[in-house]
């Protein structure tokens, strides 16, 4: 077994990393403390996951103590994956950095009443209760082992979590109203019963889109929220929705090619630009993007989970070929978002924000300003 010097060491070397990068927020210096008396390691399994290029190989702490330690600190930007179903991830100990963001986008205070949706292994719900205090956390996890475990974890850490099995979609009625809400998965919509259940003027963190979080604050009649994206988060979306979309392959199957073109701009920004692929996530919810780099350059595999797709393919001295196929015209969409992009003077995701209202039914994206800016449905 990992000695616990040798935890220690890692662990110290996680914080060191994040304080280098300047990850620890000010605004909630008791976010370092939990995660220093409440570290990761003490919430993973003794079964961790790797992948090895093909496939995820388990890492067993009793036979590979030291790589099973790496799985666990592997740094602030990498999740930890702890379960495996049908080959695909199921479940994580969230990258370090990200859930320090989410935990400081959710402003919260000693006394607040906290829903959770998404226990995991609890270690983020150990550290709502570390700051909220004991009783004042419900969590709840759709996977009955995982929230066993969950409640085993949390109680050998001292870490008094009501932790419920249920639909995370469904909230917690049953203890509502909350003060803050947080989700440990991407939604693509905000589930209404999330904002019913929190009090007016009462804050909601969520991944949303599977590219960044949104912090949303109710509105004093209870009947909208609204608020800023918060920064990236590229949390697992919810479990009902893993390997349900088709892949390129799949989609590239159902539509013969109607032609090509060239593809007059620099694909680079699509890979080195997150403010580029957010406004494009927002702009093309559909929109499904695989890009890789061979000896001619930079190609795009893309495609919208139903009949349309596009390949940008890099044909050597800076030239692109746009080749189509299905009823939309895709590279087309994405020149056109892209440029509506350029026309709002390249807009941060900092700038992007988000409303729910009508009993959930008008979800909708927005830049810079709530009410005069541009919008985007959420669909």
């Amino acid at each position: 077994m990992v000695i616990t010097s040798d935890l220690d060491s890692h662990c110290l070397s996680m914080a060191a990393a994040m304080d280098q990068r300047g990850d620890w927020p000010e605004r909630s210096a008791w976010i370092r403390d939990a995660v220093d008396v409440l570290p990761r390691h003490r919430f993973a399994p003794q079964r961790l996951w790797r992948w090895d290029g093909h496939a995820y190989v388990p890492v067993d702490q009793g036979s590979d103590p030291v790589g099973w330690a790496s799985e666990v600190y592997p740094g602030p930007d990498t999740a930890t994956v702890t379960q495996v179903t049908d080959g695909l991830p199921t479940s994580s100990l969230s990258s370090q950095a990200v859930v320090v963001d989410m935990l400081d986008s959710l402003l919260l205070e000693p006394g607040h009443r906290v829903l959770e949706l998404g226990t995991g292994n609890g270690w983020n719900a150990a550290l709502l209760n570390w700051r909220a205090r004991p009783g004042q956390v419900v969590s709840v996890e759709a996977d009955p082992a995982l929230a066993e475990t969950a409640r085993t974890t949390l109680a050998e850490a001292g870490a008094t979590v009501d932790a419920r099995v249920g639909d995370g979609i469904q909230g917690w009625a049953t203890a509502a109203p909350y003060d803050r809400v947080i989700a440990t998965y991407a939604v693509e919509r905000i589930p209404w019963a999330w904002v019913e259940q929190t009090k007016p003027g009462g804050r909601i963190v969520t991944p949303w889109g599977r590219l960044g979080h949104v912090a949303l604050t109710v509105a004093d009649d209870a009947l909208s929220a609204t608020g800023w994206v918060q920064g990236l988060a590229q949390f697992m979306p919810d479990r009902r929705t893993l390997g349900a979309e088709p892949g390129f392959p799949q989609v590239r199957a159902r539509s013969e090619p109607d032609g090509e073109r060239a593809f007059l701009r620099d694909l680079a920004p699509l890979q080195d630009d997150v403010h580029l692929r957010f406004a494009l996530r927002v702009a093309l919810p559909y929109l499904r993007m695989t890009l890789a780099r061979d000896a001619d350059g930079l190609n795009a595999w893309i495609h919208d989970t139903e009949r349309s797709w596009t390949v940008l393919s890099a044909i050597g001295g800076g030239r692109t070929v746009a080749t189509q196929g299905g009823p939309r015209s895709l590279a087309d969409e994405l020149e056109a978002a892209w440029d509506t992009w350029l026309a709002l003077d390249r807009p941060a995701l900092y700038d992007y924000g988000m409303t729910v209202t009508d009993s959930g039914t008008t979800q909708y994206m927005w830049a810079n300003d709530a009410d005069k800016g541009p919008r985007w449905p959420i669909t």
